[in-house]
């Protein structure tokens, strides 16, 4: 059945990459479409993540601690193909439900980020299940919901940034203690950073370099600047796995990289989209 604040939402995202306004603002958030367990039939749902490092994400089918699961958990149940839309991306991945202490040690650390999961298990009898999305690998470039290579870099470093301020944002809320959830934060925002880079230095900077010899200044640059902040990642994954380390000391490593990442993406932005755009 139609629901209008779902489809209200799902709008947003799309049209906006993933960057959402109101209550959903700076929000983990993900389209999951999942395939009818009855109709078979595709079926798209809002459904809040948590970074779990390496190739997938968690979900948790709270329902808002309902006693029944949500229709998108009984899907993937029968069809553990979904589809998953992050505002940058879009990729097939493979549901698996966790269980036993894997379970509970990834409830135990969305709790521990966000109490409200907590409540919701409170509200019902039945145990809210933890289901780990893995991403399915693919042949060629990933799937970048862009029209043009220049909108691409910006979508991109778009949903970077929204990651990194949300890692601000909680490394500036709660207790001196640095949580586990937000250890796998900030580890996984630095994997995915050093693959971006890798994949820029590997790909796209010798492409443009081929084809535009005129921009050989700019990427020399920017090699250099992914130099710099490959240091500042490896000293901020220093920081989050330690265990003495205190928020305040990683707080400062994700404000040393935050200030370097952010003047180096707003110059690739200015040096190489004027050149994909001119190529188009």
């Amino acid at each position: 059945m139609p629901n209008p604040f779902n489809d209200q939402i799902i709008e947003e995202f799309r049209a906006n990459k993933g960057r959402m306004s109101g209550a959903f603002e700076g929000a983990r958030l993900i389209l999951l479409t999942t395939t009818g367990a009855r109709t078979g039939t595709p079926h798209t749902t809002p459904v809040g993540y948590l970074p779990d490092g390496g190739d997938r994400i968690l979900v948790i089918a709270s329902a808002g601690g309902s006693p029944r699961h949500p229709d998108w958990y009984r899907n993937l149940l029968a069809h553990p193909r979904v589809t998953v839309e992050s505002g940058a991306f879009t990729y097939e991945a493979r549901a698996e439900v966790l269980a036993g202490g894997e379970r509970d040690g990834a409830f135990a650390r969305a709790v521990e980020a966000d109490p409200g999961w907590a409540a919701y298990q409170e509200k019902t009898d039945r145990v809210i299940p933890v289901v780990a999305l893995h991403e399915v690998a693919q042949s060629g470039p990933p799937n970048i919901n862009a029209d043009s290579f220049g909108e691409a870099i910006k979508v991109v470093h778009d949903a970077f940034r929204r990651e990194l301020a949300q890692i601000r944002k909680e490394m500036n809320a709660g207790t001196s203690t640095l949580g586990a959830q937000l250890r796998v934060n900030c580890l996984t925002f630095c994997q995915g950073l050093h693959n971006h880079h890798t994949g820029e230095d590997l790909g796209m900077f010798p492409l443009l370099a081929d084809r535009h010899p005129k921009a050989a200044p700019a990427i020399a640059r920017l090699r250099e600047e992914h130099e710099k902040i490959a240091a500042l990642v490896e000293d901020l994954r220093g920081a989050v796995t330690a265990e003495d380390t205190d928020r305040d000391t990683a707080r400062a490593e994700v404000e040393r990289l935050t200030r370097e990442l952010e003047a180096h993406l707003t110059y690739e932005e200015e040096q190489l989209i004027p050149l994909f755009d001119a190529g188009a």
